[in-house]
């Protein structure tokens, strides 16, 4: 598909048509449509043909419809499939809240788009780290195989609240969220 093909306009009422919240993507089986120049950021902002997305409902709008097969990333509507390019992680996560539930605190991030994950034995946190400059990138499962990452502001604010606990030698930062333990690193 060719960037004069897609209008994202037409896309985006397809979407608001198809359903309310989060659209059944699993379900959906439409053909692939080609590519086109669309492109989510490391800092999470999305572009199109090499512009920002000025309006936050849009970019919102099409976070729910975000699809990933294998290591590729789509837009995906009930009648077309298009991919797109993202940079890192298609979700960033901006914020963090300390809740009490049913296995003690919960923690729960919320995106730039919105969406609400809380950490726990389905939304899994880990932290990768850069091999040239050992700068952390902590991660979050979200959906569909989707990762987010925490911005440096939340990161910070985790390590902040960790716990500094030894294991197998080394001083090593958790944190627990609904029961579970998340390691975020660790001095030697």
């Amino acid at each position: 598909m060719s960037n004069s093909d897609f209008d994202l306009m037409k896309v985006s009422k397809e979407i608001k048509g198809a359903t309310d919240g989060q659209p059944p993507l699993a379900s959906w089986n439409p053909p692939f449509c080609g590519d086109i120049d669309m492109r989510i950021a490391r800092d999470g902002r999305w572009y199109y043909m090499g512009t920002p997305i000025g309006r936050p409902a849009m970019v919102t709008l099409f976070s729910t419809v975000l699809w990933m097969e294998g290591d590729k990333y789509f837009l995906k509507t009930p009648v077309e499939k298009i991919g797109i390019e993202v940079e890192d992680a298609p979700f960033l996560f901006i914020s963090v809240c300390h809740n009490e539930g049913e296995k003690g605190v919960e923690l729960t991030f919320t995106s730039l788009t919105g969406d609400r994950v809380t950490l726990g034995p389905e939304h899994r946190l880990w932290v990768e780290h850069c091999p040239e400059t050992g700068e952390p990138s902590p991660y979050i499962n979200v959906r569909y195989g989707m990762k987010g990452l925490l911005h440096r502001n939340v990161f910070y604010e985790l390590v902040a609240m960790a716990k500094e606990v030894e294991r197998q030698g080394k001083a090593t930062f958790i944190i627990v969220s609904q029961g579970v333990e998340f390691v975020l690193g660790t001095l030697a």
